[in-house]
């Protein structure tokens, strides 16, 4: 079992940056991939950017050169740097992981972009 806790939405202009942080309730170590997802009103969550346990990494074409996803072993974290945001990057931003046969979600983090 893994709980995975998001922090660091909210409000930003365009242009602006924000950083995504989610922590898990136990080593990261042994989990394959981590992830965010996000879901904007209306739409379906949709798969924003991922890492594997090896370092390799992936990203949505329409984040890609904007979002940086890393993990931190040492700390249980992985984080999503989010960089020159637009207005349609606004969703609730949701934490993903992958442990053997199972998957787990956090709560969800709002990011709103908007002037």
């Amino acid at each position: 079992q893994v709980q995975l806790v998001e922090s660091g939405g909210g409000l930003v202009q365009p242009g602006g940056s924000l950083r995504l942080s989610c922590e898990a309730s136990r080593s990261i170590f042994s989990i394959s991939r981590m992830g965010w997802y996000r879901q904007a009103p209306g739409k379906e969550r949709e798969s924003v950017a991922r890492i594997l346990s090896g370092g390799y990494t992936d990203y949505a074409d329409s984040v890609k050169d904007r979002f940086t996803i890393s993990r931190d072993s040492a700390k249980n974290t992985v984080t999503l740097q989010m960089n020159s945001l637009k207005p349609e990057d606004t969703a609730v931003y949701y934490c993903h992981a992958v442990a053997g046969p199972r998957q787990y979600w956090g709560q969800g983090t709002q990011v709103a972009v908007s002037s």
